[in-house]
Order: C-alpha cells, then structure tokens, then sequence
C-alpha cells in the first residue's frame, strides 16, 4: 500500500520568511503551492516534494533530515557555495568529512544546514 505512494519530506522553520529566502536565494527552488498559511511546497524531481511549515521547534533535531541525491556531488556542491551554502565537517567513529564530503563504500555524501538549522544532505551513490 504505502510503498506505491507518494512522499514528502516535511521540515520545521520558526521564520518561514527566512527559510522561504533560503529556499529560493541558496538552494534556487520556489514554493509550488502553499497547503496552509505559514507553510510551503516544493516540488523537487521525479514526483517527489517536500512541505516547509512554522513552528518554534525548527532547528532542534541532530540528524540528517532531507536529502537529495546527485549524480555529480561535486558539482552540486560548487554551485551552492556559489550561492553561500556552507558544508559541514565531521570527525566521529563512522563519519569523517575533507572538504565537506565523506566517503564510503556506498558513494559519497556532503551536509549543510538550512536558515532554520535543520540538516539537510547531497549524496552520490558509486
């Protein structure tokens, strides 16, 4: 049943003004349609979306949240830094960064946070 369904990701954000900037001045996307006051819709590729919606417990998670998966990680990550998107560096039992990307066995992943500090990621599978 639900394995045929559609997803979508939803993420916390106490200011949805800032994260609506966010959105679309670091990562280039623009809201679709909004399915209630003081939130958002994006629409990202292959069906897939994700709701953005105010509320004062944005920020508080410590994991990944949302992610979006490239074909061509490096690339990907030029071009945000170009808009001012910051990787973040780890250096924990499983999980090193250089340069914002760690490197395994399934590919290759890189994380940053949102205007709301929600921790979003890049992945590229080899």
């Amino acid at each position: 049943m639900l394995k045929d369904s559609a997803l979508m990701a939803v993420l916390p954000a106490k200011d949805i003004s800032r994260a609506k900037e966010f959105y679309r001045d670091k990562l280039g996307l623009e809201s679709s349609e909004s399915m209630e006051e003081d939130s958002l819709l994006y629409r990202c590729g292959n069906g897939t979306a994700f709701l953005v919606y105010q509320t004062d417990n944005a920020g508080s998670a410590k994991n990944t949240q949302m992610g979006w998966e490239t074909n061509n990680l490096e690339s990907e990550m030029e071009e945000l830094r170009g808009r001012g998107v910051t990787f973040e560096e780890y250096d924990m039992p499983g999980l090193k960064t250089e340069n914002g990307v760690a490197t395994s066995d399934w590919g290759k992943a890189a994380w940053f946070l949102d205007s709301e500090g929600n921790i979003l990621n890049l992945t590229q599978r080899t």
